[in-house]
């Protein structure tokens, strides 16, 4: 038989889960210090239960005191009521409620670990909820944004809970816990030590060569999602393998679809491969950087793809070095000269781009890849800008412009070889097909600093190629659209890869005869009650037509009383009447198991009158 304990049980909540726990056949014990309860709540327990209990008097915060209960008696589980209850109080005392509350849990956990003791049932209050969500309040709704003391008690005390959290029953799958065969470890505990022992850590020391050259990592990158996992879990294990941090976790956001978080059941899923097989490669990595911003979630979509790639990479860009090759070939036959001719655009155009070298690298040191990204076309904005000041074409008409014109065109080759070494890291296939065509070698960042550095008199090539070709969004969509279609599977031959089920071994074949001689009604419960020393039996009074049967069900775990009652259910009215825990049960509840024993009730889908025939 298992033993309980209860906290603040002689509290009015305590109280009625401690009355509930002796009548289902639990042992307990009660532990309080009367601050919200007063002694004769215990002495109402023993009377409406009829059995007796241990009680403590004591204060959660009292390690002392609970080291003794927990060495006293073999304690299988906690629910734990303790604390001060009072939103106005709170307001006034708060540092007495977060000692109560948040130490003094802390405290019980503190024992519950040393005893041995994995149990634990926390009641915690609808102030975790803040007053954000409307009304009414449900479980699945965030939490957090507390307005008062006692809620941001209760609220850290959840955090708290989760934290301790490392095993699952969820699934199977995983390294089982050894103090309980239904627990697997939570998959965070084990996945996250993959870091360094993909790099060779020992736990005797004999670590491999990559391990002492890549760890401690300089930067950490992950999704914000799993912030919680890398910058809490992970710095724990490490420290307590006394090995370094990471110097630095940079959790990036999401890039959404339109409509959302991209999800399989939604049929919103863009995939990298798809969006190649489009585009290319190059043009994806450009939207995927540039579209998500450094501190809000980017979005992504077939339209916005088209829209970038004809304005940034086939205008801004491809159209940049097209123009500017085929100009030095048209006026020079390829080659590529200063010559000293100097304008007024000329001093601007070369700012900009020392500039945009610091800036992209002052980007690239904050994460901030999106704006280095920006920094980058700003070079080329900037050159195409200076195409139309100085009107190249229109030097090319003046012999005496000549110097003018081969200055314009090398400075124009100077901003692109620059730009397009900053752009290697990002594009790296568009950067090279640019310098290939340039007849030149990509830059390190502190040759970067210097403007003028292709050499005077290189050649360009004669066959320039076109980057990006432009796409017309209206049969971008349409291929879209008939990819799709193509890919569509019938609905009863998809299975959802997220989709729970359950695989029973089959029984033996009946024939329709046999299911005939069932009978199932719908029949409306009209009250239930607890069967008396029983921990699984509700008795429900279930109306079938015009007749009420007894039925009884072991779905005490998963129902109460009282949400029985009012229910429409399906039952198996032709059984033969038995008799349970000494009472007549006239009938069966339909009820579906999962593959952890919570029962649910199976019930009409519309409106259906008690009596109905389920055929």
């Amino acid at each position: 038989m298992s033993t309980v304990l209860v906290t603040g049980g002689a509290g009015f909540i305590g109280s009625h889960t401690s009355i509930e726990l002796l009548n289902a056949g639990y042992d307990i014990i009660i532990l309080d210090n009367f601050v919200n309860s007063k002694p004769e709540s215990l002495k109402r327990i023993k009377e409406l239960a009829g059995k007796d209990f241990k009680f403590y008097q004591a204060d959660i915060r009292d390690e002392e005191a609970l080291t003794k209960i927990f060495a006293e008696n073999k304690i299988d589980a906690v629910i734990h009521f303790a604390g001060l209850k009072s939103v106005p109080q709170s307001i006034k005392e708060p540092l007495n409620y977060y000692d109560n509350n948040i130490a003094g849990t802390v405290c019980l956990c503190r024992v519950m670990d040393k005893a041995g003791c994995k149990k634990l049932v926390f009641s915690s209050s609808a102030t975790v909820y803040g007053s954000k969500n409307p009304s009414p309040l449900k479980e699945d709704m965030p939490t957090g944004g507390t307005t008062n003391p006692y809620g941001t008690t209760k609220y850290f005390i959840e955090q708290i809970l989760q934290d301790l959290c490392v095993s699952r029953t969820s699934f199977k799958w995983g390294i089982p816990v050894s103090f309980d065969p239904k627990h697997v470890t939570y998959v965070w505990l084990d996945a996250l030590t993959n870091y360094i022992t993909g790099l060779g850590y020992d736990c005797d020391g004999n670590h491999g060569e990559l391990f002492g050259k890549y760890w401690p990592a300089d930067l950490h990158l992950i999704g914000k999602d799993i912030i919680r996992f890398h910058t809490i879990y992970w710095p724990i294990f490490l420290m307590a393998l006394e090995l370094p941090l990471p110097k630095q976790v940079f959790g990036h956001p999401w890039l959404l679809q339109g409509d959302g978080k991209m999800s399989k059941s939604k049929g919103n899923v863009l995939y990298a491969d798809t969006l190649v097989d489009f585009f290319g490669v190059d043009a994806v990595r450009y939207f995927v950087l540039h579209e998500m911003p450094f501190e809000n979630d980017g979005v992504i979509s077939w339209e916005l793809m088209v829209e970038r790639m004809n304005s940034d990479l086939a205008n801004i860009l491809g159209n940049l070095v097209n123009r500017t090759i085929s100009m030095s070939n048209k006026y020079f036959g390829g080659e590529v000269a200063d010559k000293g001719a100097a304008g007024e655009a000329d001093a601007d155009l070369k700012a900009t781009v020392l500039e945009a070298v610091k800036r992209v690298d002052e980007k690239m040191d904050k994460l901030r890849v999106a704006d280095a990204i920006t920094e980058i076309f700003g070079i080329f904005r900037r050159s195409n800008k200076y195409i139309d000041e100085t009107m190249p074409w229109t030097l090319a008409k003046d012999e005496a412009q000549k110097d003018r014109l081969a200055t314009v065109l090398y400075n124009l080759t100077e901003a692109i070889t620059i730009g397009a070494s900053l752009l290697y890291s990002f594009m790296p296939e568009t950067a090279e097909k640019i310098l290939a065509q340039l007849n030149t070698q990509k830059r390190t960042l502190e040759e970067m600093g210097t403007f003028g550095l292709y050499p005077s008199g290189g050649k360009v090539t004669d066959k320039p190629e076109i980057l990006f070709a432009r796409m017309d969004v209206k049969e971008v969509l349409e291929k879209v659209e008939a990819m799709r279609a193509a890919e569509e599977v019938p609905a009863e031959e998809e299975a959802k890869e997220d989709e729970n089920v359950i695989d029973l071994e089959a029984k033996p074949e009946i024939t329709y005869d046999d299911f005939a001689k069932l009978q199932f009604q719908i029949g409306e419960i009209i009250a239930c009650e607890a069967v008396p020393k029983s921990k699984k039996l509700l008795c429900s009074q279930v109306r079938v037509g015009s007749r009420v049967r007894q039925v009884l069900s072991g779905i005490k775990a998963n129902y109460t009383p009282e949400e029985m009652v009012g229910k429409k259910v399906m039952v198996v009215t032709n059984l033969k009447p038995a008799k349970l825990a000494g009472m007549l049960s006239e009938g069966m509840l339909l009820c579906a198991e999962d593959s952890e024993g919570n029962l649910a009730l199976m019930r009409p889908e519309k409106d259906m009158p008690s009596g109905a025939e389920i055929c």
